[in-house]
């Protein structure tokens, strides 16, 4: 049986910078990354961005170049999928019958799209947009496709269907909830990227519920719940992810949806450490509630906390939560979690294209999301952190710096 010192499974942003910052701190022992993709670790986020609109090409999506994983001996066991771990013998089971030893496990491998649960998800020309094939695949038929059917309204069916729309195609998109990015923003941020996203030719429908997809080997529609027919020659699944976990769990891991971890990122299993979307934990940024991050700043930040764990080095968990989206001219920053506002406060003028929604509870903001506005992203992190209670006059300014707000008195 091989045997590492440490073992990554998870060839994606969180298992990368586990094995970098391993080396970065200065580990001199065995590592090894296990990927279920024949890629070295790449990028995700463009997937649906650049990559599928065809701005970014494959090769600019490596997170590093071949050499770089040579030079500092990680080894890489790529095209496998781990499927059962062993605790107590501490390794790892493949699904081509390999036993992998290790001293330390880092679990980061990520989640899987989740499927449709209806009749016709399997058929041809239905797809998600999780890793590169999925986008090879889809770009593979993109020829001859007229018109596309996006289902879910979050940042991965916006994105999307901004990037097919730029390409031609004709793009619906259906919602189960009253509006786009219900479970990420607030109202007044949903309501500007609905406009957008007609103002771009966009059908949206809202409030609506798919009942299954139509066709005979390949997809030729969306019946909704209605009864409605939407024509389609492709179909994009945009509804989540399932946490990767089962392995972890049948071994006796605690968790559910995702697994738990502490703050230095150990779950519950000795030696065992997990990062990225699959990782359960508490955050102060959402008043201590446990919950999952899929992003690649918390994939990131918690790889390089198990990383100096694992090396005996003091860390804890403690980042503030940052994502982004690129849609059509749009750049969109957000910082803190929203979910739980009692307060949605915008910033600047929507119709400029250029403005800032501010998150408050209680009279603290706990996060932003900034549209075409750096400075307010930049400015507005030590808000979040700081978890500070300016005067609402003044945040609602757009000519006040959010950076001289932080001291005020709350109104």
């Amino acid at each position: 049986m091989t045997r590492y010192d440490v073992l990554i499974v998870g060839a994606g942003h969180g298992g990368a910078q586990a094995a970098i910052a391993l080396r970065q701190n200065g580990f001199t022992g065995t590592v090894a990354l296990i990927g279920e993709e024949p890629e070295l670790p790449y990028e995700r986020p463009p997937l649906s961005k650049e990559y599928l609109a065809g701005e970014k090409p494959w090769e600019r999506l490596l997170i590093r170049q071949p050499a770089f994983w040579e030079e500092r001996n990680v080894a890489m066991l790529l095209g496998q999928t781990a499927v059962a771990v062993d605790p107590v013998a501490r390794s790892v089971s493949t699904a081509a019958g390999e036993t992998i030893g290790y001293g330390s496990l880092i679990w980061a491998a990520g989640g899987h799209a989740r499927r449709l649960p209806c009749s016709g998800g399997d058929l041809i020309g239905v797809h998600t947009v999780r890793n590169r094939g999925d986008v090879d695949r889809l770009l593979g038929e993109l020829p001859d496709v007229a018109r596309v059917v996006v289902i879910g309204g979050g940042y991965i069916g916006l994105e999307a269907a901004a990037a097919l729309t730029k390409l031609g195609r004709h793009v619906t998109l259906v919602e189960a909830q009253d509006r786009v990015l219900e479970r990420v923003a607030g109202e007044p941020l949903s309501r500007f990227f609905e406009a957008e996203h007609r103002a771009h030719g966009v059908d949206l429908r809202l409030g609506t519920q798919v009942d299954c997809i139509e066709g005979v080997e390949r997809v030729t529609g969306v019946r909704l719940a209605d009864g409605d027919v939407l024509a389609a020659d492709m179909v994009i699944v945009g509804i989540g992810i399932v946490p990767a976990v089962a392995p972890l769990l049948a071994a006796g891991a605690q968790g559910g949806n995702g697994v738990l971890i502490d703050g230095q990122c150990r779950t519950s299993l000795p030696g065992i450490f997990a990062v990225g979307d699959c990782a359960l934990h508490a955050n102060r940024f959402a008043e201590g509630a446990v919950i999952r991050l899929e992003s690649v700043q918390n994939a990131n930040d918690q790889a390089s906390i198990a990383a100096k764990t694992i090396l005996g080095i003091d860390a804890e968990y403690d980042a503030v939560p940052w994502f982004w989206s690129n849609q059509y001219e749009l750049k969109l920053q957000t910082v803190g979690i929203s979910a739980g506002h009692d307060t949605a406060l915008v910033r600047g003028d929507p119709e400029t294209r250029s403005f800032s929604v501010v998150y408050l509870r209680n009279g603290r903001v706990i996060a932003l999301d900034c549209v075409n506005s750096i400075k307010d992203y930049v400015q507005g992190r030590k808000l979040v952190v700081d978890g500070a209670t300016p005067d609402l006059a003044a945040l609602a300014d757009a000519s006040r710096p959010l950076k001289e707000l932080a001291s005020l008195p709350a109104s």
